[in-house]
Protein backbone atom coordinates (compact mmCIF):
# COMPACT_ATOMS: atom_id res chain seq x y z
CA UNK A 1 0.00 0.00 0.00
CA UNK A 2 1.53 2.95 -0.73
CA UNK A 3 1.08 6.83 0.20
CA UNK A 4 0.96 10.26 -1.42
CA UNK A 5 -1.01 13.38 -1.14
CA UNK A 6 -3.70 13.94 -2.18
CA UNK A 7 -4.82 16.29 -5.22
CA UNK A 8 -8.34 16.79 -4.46
CA UNK A 9 -8.13 20.99 -4.34
CA UNK A 10 -11.78 20.90 -2.06
CA UNK A 11 -10.05 18.35 0.83
CA UNK A 12 -7.92 19.63 3.46
CA UNK A 13 -4.50 20.08 2.06
CA UNK A 14 -3.06 17.74 5.22
CA UNK A 15 -5.28 15.09 4.14
CA UNK A 16 -3.15 11.89 3.26
CA UNK A 17 -4.47 9.50 0.35
CA UNK A 18 -4.59 5.85 -0.16
CA UNK A 19 -4.05 4.74 -3.77
CA UNK A 20 -5.74 2.08 -4.50
CA UNK A 21 -5.13 1.54 -8.35
CA UNK A 22 -6.08 4.94 -9.72
CA UNK A 23 -8.50 6.33 -7.42
CA UNK A 24 -7.04 8.32 -4.38
CA UNK A 25 -8.89 7.70 -0.89
CA UNK A 26 -8.89 10.60 1.60
CA UNK A 27 -7.28 9.35 5.18
CA UNK A 28 -9.88 9.47 7.99
CA UNK A 29 -12.64 8.53 5.89
CA UNK A 30 -14.84 5.41 5.98
CA UNK A 31 -13.21 4.07 2.26
CA UNK A 32 -10.00 4.18 4.12
CA UNK A 33 -10.76 2.66 7.41
CA UNK A 34 -12.26 -0.41 5.02
CA UNK A 35 -8.77 -1.23 3.48
CA UNK A 36 -7.66 -2.57 6.56
CA UNK A 37 -8.41 -6.41 6.46
CA UNK A 38 -8.67 -7.10 10.79
CA UNK A 39 -11.15 -3.84 10.75
CA UNK A 40 -13.35 -5.55 7.70
CA UNK A 41 -13.21 -8.90 9.52
CA UNK A 42 -14.38 -8.00 13.00
CA UNK A 43 -16.63 -5.26 11.64
CA UNK A 44 -18.46 -7.62 8.96
CA UNK A 45 -19.01 -10.43 11.98
CA UNK A 46 -19.84 -8.01 14.46
CA UNK A 47 -22.44 -6.22 11.76
CA UNK A 48 -23.99 -9.98 11.04
CA UNK A 49 -24.20 -10.51 14.59
CA UNK A 50 -25.75 -6.79 15.20
CA UNK A 51 -28.45 -7.61 12.72
CA UNK A 52 -30.30 -10.63 14.86
CA UNK A 53 -29.59 -8.10 17.69
CA UNK A 54 -31.94 -5.78 16.25
CA UNK A 55 -34.28 -8.27 14.80
CA UNK A 56 -34.19 -9.38 18.55
CA UNK A 57 -34.26 -5.57 20.14
CA UNK A 58 -37.28 -4.39 17.90
CA UNK A 59 -39.85 -7.59 18.36
CA UNK A 60 -39.18 -7.61 21.88
CA UNK A 61 -40.57 -4.21 22.44
CA UNK A 62 -43.42 -5.04 20.45
CA UNK A 63 -44.11 -8.38 22.32
CA UNK A 64 -44.03 -6.50 25.67
CA UNK A 65 -46.19 -3.92 24.43
CA UNK A 66 -48.19 -6.78 22.67
CA UNK A 67 -48.07 -8.94 25.99
CA UNK A 68 -48.88 -6.43 29.12
CA UNK A 69 -50.64 -3.11 27.13
CA UNK A 70 -48.24 -1.38 29.82
CA UNK A 71 -45.89 1.15 28.24
CA UNK A 72 -43.97 1.29 31.75
CA UNK A 73 -43.17 -3.24 31.23
CA UNK A 74 -42.01 -1.74 27.61
CA UNK A 75 -39.53 0.54 29.52
CA UNK A 76 -38.85 -1.58 32.33
CA UNK A 77 -37.29 -4.13 29.60
CA UNK A 78 -35.77 -2.09 27.55
CA UNK A 79 -34.11 -1.07 30.98
CA UNK A 80 -33.27 -4.60 31.90
CA UNK A 81 -31.15 -4.94 27.93
CA UNK A 82 -28.87 -1.82 28.16
CA UNK A 83 -29.66 -0.30 31.73
CA UNK A 84 -26.32 -3.07 32.74
CA UNK A 85 -24.99 -0.84 31.24
CA UNK A 86 -25.08 2.01 33.07
CA UNK A 87 -24.03 0.21 36.56
CA UNK A 88 -21.28 -2.79 35.30
CA UNK A 89 -20.23 -0.83 32.53
CA UNK A 90 -17.15 0.67 34.16
CA UNK A 91 -16.47 -2.52 35.64
CA UNK A 92 -16.29 -4.21 32.18
CA UNK A 93 -13.74 -1.21 31.45
CA UNK A 94 -11.26 -2.39 34.19
CA UNK A 95 -11.41 -5.71 32.64
CA UNK A 96 -10.67 -4.85 29.47
CA UNK A 97 -7.58 -3.09 30.56
CA UNK A 98 -6.28 -5.88 32.54
CA UNK A 99 -7.04 -9.37 30.57
CA UNK A 100 -6.63 -11.28 27.08
CA UNK A 101 -9.47 -9.04 24.89
CA UNK A 102 -9.91 -11.78 22.77
CA UNK A 103 -10.47 -14.56 24.62
CA UNK A 104 -12.68 -12.55 26.79
CA UNK A 105 -14.84 -10.88 24.22
CA UNK A 106 -15.20 -14.57 22.47
CA UNK A 107 -16.42 -15.87 25.94
CA UNK A 108 -19.14 -13.07 26.37
CA UNK A 109 -20.16 -13.57 22.77
CA UNK A 110 -20.47 -16.98 23.67
CA UNK A 111 -22.93 -16.80 26.41
CA UNK A 112 -24.73 -14.34 24.62
CA UNK A 113 -25.77 -16.78 22.24
CA UNK A 114 -26.95 -19.68 24.93
CA UNK A 115 -29.17 -16.64 26.54
CA UNK A 116 -30.26 -16.03 23.35
CA UNK A 117 -31.81 -19.10 22.89
CA UNK A 118 -32.98 -19.45 26.15
CA UNK A 119 -35.07 -15.99 25.39
CA UNK A 120 -35.95 -18.16 22.14
CA UNK A 121 -37.68 -20.52 24.06
CA UNK A 122 -39.20 -18.81 26.81
CA UNK A 123 -40.92 -16.12 24.18
CA UNK A 124 -42.17 -19.62 22.43
CA UNK A 125 -44.63 -21.25 25.08
CA UNK A 126 -48.08 -20.41 24.82
CA UNK A 127 -48.11 -17.90 28.00
CA UNK A 128 -45.12 -16.64 28.38
CA UNK A 129 -43.81 -15.52 31.93
CA UNK A 130 -42.87 -11.41 32.20
CA UNK A 131 -41.07 -12.36 34.78
CA UNK A 132 -38.38 -14.59 33.36
CA UNK A 133 -38.47 -12.89 30.22
CA UNK A 134 -37.54 -10.27 32.13
CA UNK A 135 -34.48 -11.90 34.37
CA UNK A 136 -33.03 -13.22 30.82
CA UNK A 137 -32.98 -10.20 28.96
CA UNK A 138 -31.41 -8.55 31.87
CA UNK A 139 -28.98 -11.60 31.78
CA UNK A 140 -28.09 -10.93 28.17
CA UNK A 141 -27.45 -7.26 29.33
CA UNK A 142 -25.27 -7.97 32.13
CA UNK A 143 -22.88 -9.98 29.65
CA UNK A 144 -23.30 -7.16 26.91
CA UNK A 145 -22.59 -4.93 29.59
CA UNK A 146 -19.81 -6.17 30.71
CA UNK A 147 -17.81 -6.80 27.30
CA UNK A 148 -18.92 -3.97 25.66
CA UNK A 149 -15.51 -1.67 26.67
CA UNK A 150 -13.30 -3.99 25.40
CA UNK A 151 -14.79 -4.19 21.87
CA UNK A 152 -14.93 -0.41 22.39
CA UNK A 153 -10.94 -0.79 23.28
CA UNK A 154 -10.09 -2.81 20.67
CA UNK A 155 -11.38 -0.72 17.66
CA UNK A 156 -7.62 1.66 17.14
CA UNK A 157 -6.28 -1.68 16.72
CA UNK A 158 -7.58 -2.34 14.22
CA UNK A 159 -6.54 0.70 11.95
CA UNK A 160 -4.15 3.22 11.88
CA UNK A 161 -4.60 6.25 13.90
CA UNK A 162 -5.32 8.65 10.92
CA UNK A 163 -7.96 6.42 10.10
CA UNK A 164 -9.70 6.30 13.25
CA UNK A 165 -12.50 8.90 12.58
CA UNK A 166 -13.34 6.92 9.33
CA UNK A 167 -13.48 3.42 11.46
CA UNK A 168 -15.96 5.56 14.32
CA UNK A 169 -18.42 6.50 11.19
CA UNK A 170 -18.47 2.63 10.07
CA UNK A 171 -19.19 1.45 13.15
CA UNK A 172 -21.98 4.20 13.62
CA UNK A 173 -22.93 2.97 10.06
CA UNK A 174 -23.26 -0.67 11.54
CA UNK A 175 -25.35 -0.39 14.36
CA UNK A 176 -28.31 1.71 12.33
CA UNK A 177 -27.88 -0.41 9.08
CA UNK A 178 -28.44 -3.51 11.49
CA UNK A 179 -31.56 -1.39 12.70
CA UNK A 180 -32.85 -1.40 9.25
CA UNK A 181 -32.66 -4.81 7.95
CA UNK A 182 -33.03 -6.67 11.20
CA UNK A 183 -36.38 -5.20 11.17
CA UNK A 184 -36.88 -5.70 7.47
CA UNK A 185 -35.77 -9.61 7.96
CA UNK A 186 -37.96 -9.81 11.10
CA UNK A 187 -40.71 -8.20 10.37
CA UNK A 188 -42.03 -11.10 7.99
CA UNK A 189 -40.38 -13.91 9.79
CA UNK A 190 -42.82 -12.91 12.87
CA UNK A 191 -45.53 -12.89 10.22
CA UNK A 192 -45.31 -16.31 9.07
CA UNK A 193 -43.99 -17.57 12.76
CA UNK A 194 -46.91 -15.69 14.50
CA UNK A 195 -44.57 -15.93 17.73
CA UNK A 196 -41.16 -14.02 18.18
CA UNK A 197 -39.40 -17.35 19.62
CA UNK A 198 -38.04 -17.88 16.30
CA UNK A 199 -36.60 -15.15 15.34
CA UNK A 200 -34.50 -14.86 19.13
CA UNK A 201 -33.29 -18.04 17.74
CA UNK A 202 -32.23 -16.66 14.68
CA UNK A 203 -30.32 -14.12 16.24
CA UNK A 204 -29.00 -16.42 18.80
CA UNK A 205 -26.87 -17.99 15.86
CA UNK A 206 -25.48 -14.85 14.32
CA UNK A 207 -23.61 -14.36 17.33
CA UNK A 208 -21.06 -17.02 15.38
CA UNK A 209 -20.48 -14.22 13.07
CA UNK A 210 -18.99 -12.18 15.93
CA UNK A 211 -16.92 -14.93 17.20
CA UNK A 212 -15.38 -15.89 13.98
CA UNK A 213 -14.31 -12.30 13.12
CA UNK A 214 -13.10 -11.51 16.52
CA UNK A 215 -10.74 -15.00 16.21
CA UNK A 216 -9.72 -14.84 12.63
CA UNK A 217 -8.68 -10.63 12.99
CA UNK A 218 -4.95 -9.65 14.80
CA UNK A 219 -5.36 -6.72 16.69
CA UNK A 220 -3.75 -5.98 20.25
CA UNK A 221 -5.47 -8.25 23.06
CA UNK A 222 -3.99 -6.49 26.15
CA UNK A 223 -3.15 -3.46 27.07
CA UNK A 224 0.46 -2.50 27.56
CA UNK A 225 0.00 -0.66 30.77
CA UNK A 226 -2.53 -2.36 32.88
CA UNK A 227 -4.20 -1.22 35.34
CA UNK A 228 -2.46 -0.99 39.00
CA UNK A 229 -3.92 -0.36 42.38
CA UNK A 230 -7.16 -1.88 44.68
CA UNK A 231 -9.92 -2.81 43.02
CA UNK A 232 -12.20 0.25 44.03
CA UNK A 233 -9.68 2.26 42.89
CA UNK A 234 -9.12 0.36 39.62
CA UNK A 235 -13.55 0.84 39.28
CA UNK A 236 -13.08 4.74 39.99
CA UNK A 237 -9.91 4.98 37.93
CA UNK A 238 -11.63 5.87 34.61
CA UNK A 239 -13.54 8.47 36.93
CA UNK A 240 -10.42 10.39 37.99
CA UNK A 241 -9.23 10.15 34.31
CA UNK A 242 -12.39 12.22 32.84
CA UNK A 243 -12.73 14.59 35.92
CA UNK A 244 -9.39 15.72 34.84
CA UNK A 245 -9.47 16.07 32.17
CA UNK A 246 -12.35 19.47 30.59
CA UNK A 247 -13.12 17.75 26.92
CA UNK A 248 -13.51 14.11 28.73
CA UNK A 249 -16.02 15.65 31.40
CA UNK A 250 -17.81 17.79 28.90
CA UNK A 251 -18.65 15.08 26.26
CA UNK A 252 -19.30 12.77 28.76
CA UNK A 253 -21.98 15.53 30.73
CA UNK A 254 -23.51 15.90 27.07
CA UNK A 255 -23.99 12.42 26.14
CA UNK A 256 -25.53 11.68 29.58
CA UNK A 257 -28.10 14.69 29.83
CA UNK A 258 -28.64 14.44 26.00
CA UNK A 259 -28.94 10.16 26.48
CA UNK A 260 -31.19 10.77 29.48
CA UNK A 261 -33.64 13.22 28.52
CA UNK A 262 -33.57 13.62 24.83
CA UNK A 263 -33.37 9.82 23.32
CA UNK A 264 -36.57 8.65 25.11
CA UNK A 265 -38.33 8.20 22.05
CA UNK A 266 -36.06 5.64 21.15
CA UNK A 267 -37.13 3.13 23.35
CA UNK A 268 -40.88 4.27 23.86
CA UNK A 269 -41.21 4.08 20.24
CA UNK A 270 -44.08 1.31 20.05
CA UNK A 271 -46.00 3.89 22.27
CA UNK A 272 -45.32 6.43 19.63
CA UNK A 273 -46.39 4.73 17.17
CA UNK A 274 -49.94 2.88 18.74
CA UNK A 275 -51.19 6.34 20.59
CA UNK A 276 -49.81 9.30 18.25
CA UNK A 277 -49.81 7.42 14.71
CA UNK A 278 -52.36 4.80 15.33
CA UNK A 279 -50.08 2.07 14.32
CA UNK A 280 -51.25 -1.58 15.66
CA UNK A 281 -48.48 -3.29 17.91
CA UNK A 282 -48.73 -6.36 15.70
CA UNK A 283 -48.49 -4.13 12.28
CA UNK A 284 -45.20 -4.51 10.32
CA UNK A 285 -45.64 -0.53 9.57
CA UNK A 286 -44.33 -0.11 13.07
CA UNK A 287 -41.16 -2.49 12.39
CA UNK A 288 -41.05 -0.22 8.79
CA UNK A 289 -41.06 3.20 10.98
CA UNK A 290 -38.43 2.07 12.99
CA UNK A 291 -36.55 0.76 9.90
CA UNK A 292 -36.89 4.48 8.80
CA UNK A 293 -35.51 5.88 11.42
CA UNK A 294 -32.18 3.22 11.52
CA UNK A 295 -31.89 3.76 7.39
CA UNK A 296 -31.58 7.92 8.33
CA UNK A 297 -29.11 7.57 11.52
CA UNK A 298 -26.86 5.38 9.34
CA UNK A 299 -27.02 8.00 6.56
CA UNK A 300 -26.35 10.32 9.24
CA UNK A 301 -23.16 8.60 10.40
CA UNK A 302 -21.99 7.78 7.27
CA UNK A 303 -22.00 11.72 6.11
CA UNK A 304 -19.24 12.11 9.19
CA UNK A 305 -17.32 9.99 7.48
CA UNK A 306 -17.38 10.78 4.22
CA UNK A 307 -18.27 14.32 3.46
CA UNK A 308 -17.66 15.68 6.53
CA UNK A 309 -14.46 13.64 6.95
CA UNK A 310 -12.24 16.72 7.52
CA UNK A 311 -14.68 19.36 9.13
CA UNK A 312 -14.19 19.71 12.88
CA UNK A 313 -16.33 17.33 14.55
CA UNK A 314 -16.91 19.60 17.43
CA UNK A 315 -18.35 21.97 15.09
CA UNK A 316 -20.53 18.85 13.34
CA UNK A 317 -21.84 17.89 16.78
CA UNK A 318 -22.93 21.16 17.34
CA UNK A 319 -24.89 21.88 14.59
CA UNK A 320 -26.70 18.46 14.51
CA UNK A 321 -27.74 19.18 18.12
CA UNK A 322 -29.30 22.19 17.23
CA UNK A 323 -31.58 20.33 13.95
CA UNK A 324 -32.25 16.92 16.38
CA UNK A 325 -34.24 19.38 18.76
CA UNK A 326 -36.20 21.08 16.34
CA UNK A 327 -36.84 17.93 14.50
CA UNK A 328 -37.65 15.58 18.01
CA UNK A 329 -40.08 18.12 18.53
CA UNK A 330 -41.64 17.84 14.97
CA UNK A 331 -41.67 14.03 15.67
CA UNK A 332 -43.46 14.37 19.10
CA UNK A 333 -46.06 17.02 17.29
CA UNK A 334 -46.68 14.54 14.22
CA UNK A 335 -50.18 12.37 13.56
CA UNK A 336 -50.17 11.52 10.15
CA UNK A 337 -48.31 8.29 9.07
CA UNK A 338 -46.92 9.53 6.15
CA UNK A 339 -45.55 12.17 7.19
CA UNK A 340 -43.84 10.52 10.11
CA UNK A 341 -41.73 8.38 8.16
CA UNK A 342 -39.95 11.47 6.52
CA UNK A 343 -40.01 12.65 9.51
CA UNK A 344 -38.34 10.01 11.49
CA UNK A 345 -35.68 9.43 9.12
CA UNK A 346 -34.37 12.96 8.92
CA UNK A 347 -34.11 12.61 13.10
CA UNK A 348 -32.40 9.62 13.02
CA UNK A 349 -29.98 11.11 10.42
CA UNK A 350 -29.52 14.23 12.74
CA UNK A 351 -29.01 12.18 15.88
CA UNK A 352 -26.30 9.85 14.76
CA UNK A 353 -24.12 12.95 13.51
CA UNK A 354 -24.18 13.92 16.70
CA UNK A 355 -23.64 10.83 17.99
CA UNK A 356 -20.73 9.70 15.99
CA UNK A 357 -19.25 13.34 15.82
CA UNK A 358 -18.63 13.52 19.67
CA UNK A 359 -17.36 9.63 19.15
CA UNK A 360 -14.94 10.53 16.95
CA UNK A 361 -13.70 13.55 18.99
CA UNK A 362 -13.52 11.51 22.06
CA UNK A 363 -11.48 8.17 20.31
CA UNK A 364 -9.07 10.68 18.80
CA UNK A 365 -8.73 12.53 22.10
CA UNK A 366 -7.94 8.90 24.26
CA UNK A 367 -4.43 7.35 24.73
CA UNK A 368 -4.82 3.91 24.26
CA UNK A 369 -3.49 2.98 28.32
CA UNK A 370 -6.86 3.92 29.25
CA UNK A 371 -9.26 3.39 26.37
CA UNK A 372 -10.94 0.91 28.02
CA UNK A 373 -12.01 2.50 31.23
CA UNK A 374 -12.78 5.90 29.24
CA UNK A 375 -14.80 3.80 26.64
CA UNK A 376 -17.17 2.46 29.58
CA UNK A 377 -18.52 5.92 30.53
CA UNK A 378 -18.80 6.57 27.56
CA UNK A 379 -21.03 3.51 26.99
CA UNK A 380 -22.47 4.12 30.36
CA UNK A 381 -23.52 7.44 29.18
CA UNK A 382 -24.48 6.64 25.88
CA UNK A 383 -25.87 3.07 26.32
CA UNK A 384 -26.39 2.82 29.93
CA UNK A 385 -28.64 5.92 30.00
CA UNK A 386 -30.85 5.50 27.65
CA UNK A 387 -32.68 2.87 29.40
CA UNK A 388 -33.07 4.69 32.63
CA UNK A 389 -34.60 7.47 30.83
CA UNK A 390 -36.98 5.41 28.65
CA UNK A 391 -37.84 4.13 32.16
CA UNK A 392 -38.63 7.08 33.75
CA UNK A 393 -40.17 8.50 30.37
CA UNK A 394 -42.35 5.10 30.47
CA UNK A 395 -44.03 6.13 34.02
CA UNK A 396 -44.79 9.42 32.60
CA UNK A 397 -46.52 8.83 29.55
CA UNK A 398 -49.60 8.26 31.56
CA UNK A 399 -49.64 11.11 33.80
CA UNK A 400 -47.82 14.12 31.34
CA UNK A 401 -48.97 11.87 27.82
CA UNK A 402 -45.90 10.73 25.11
CA UNK A 403 -46.00 14.13 23.67
CA UNK A 404 -45.29 16.57 26.37
CA UNK A 405 -42.33 13.61 27.33
CA UNK A 406 -40.77 13.80 23.51
CA UNK A 407 -41.14 17.68 23.78
CA UNK A 408 -39.22 17.42 26.95
CA UNK A 409 -36.60 16.43 25.29
CA UNK A 410 -36.40 18.62 22.33
CA UNK A 411 -35.63 21.19 24.92
CA UNK A 412 -32.89 19.54 26.40
CA UNK A 413 -31.23 19.18 23.42
CA UNK A 414 -31.76 22.88 22.57
CA UNK A 415 -30.50 23.91 26.10
CA UNK A 416 -27.57 21.30 24.99
CA UNK A 417 -26.36 22.76 21.85
CA UNK A 418 -25.03 26.03 23.94
CA UNK A 419 -23.02 23.61 26.63
CA UNK A 420 -21.76 21.54 23.88
CA UNK A 421 -18.98 23.64 22.72
CA UNK A 422 -16.05 21.32 22.53
CA UNK A 423 -13.48 23.51 21.17
CA UNK A 424 -13.75 25.74 23.89
CA UNK A 425 -12.00 22.71 25.94
CA UNK A 426 -9.36 21.59 23.43
CA UNK A 427 -11.14 19.65 20.89
CA UNK A 428 -9.99 20.39 17.28
CA UNK A 429 -11.60 23.53 15.36
CA UNK A 430 -12.07 24.19 12.00
CA UNK A 431 -8.81 23.91 10.02
CA UNK A 432 -7.65 27.03 8.39
CA UNK A 433 -8.06 27.36 5.02
CA UNK A 434 -4.82 28.99 3.15
CA UNK A 435 -5.04 32.50 1.82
Amino acid sequence: MLFRRAHDPEADDATDAIVDGDRALRRGTAQAALRHRDFRLVWSGTFASNIGTWMQNVLLGQFAFALTRDPGYVGLLLFAQLGPLLFLGQIGGVIADMVNRRRYLITMQVLQLLLSFVLAGLAAVDHPSTTWIFVCVLAIGIANALSAPAMGAILPTLVPREDLSGAVSLQSVQMNLSRVIGPAIGAPLYAVFGNPGPVFAINAATYLFAVAGLSLAHYAARNPDPVLGRPMEKVLSGFNIARRDPLLRRLLITMTVFSFFSLMFVGLMPVVAAHSLGIKDKSSTYLYLYAAFGLGAALGAITVGTYLANHSKAMVARRALFAFAFLLAGFALVRDVAVAFPTVAILGFAYFMVITALSTVLQEHLQDAVRGRIMALWIMSFGGTVPLGVLVGGFLVDPLGITTVLLLGAGVALALVWYCDLIAVGAPGPTPQPA
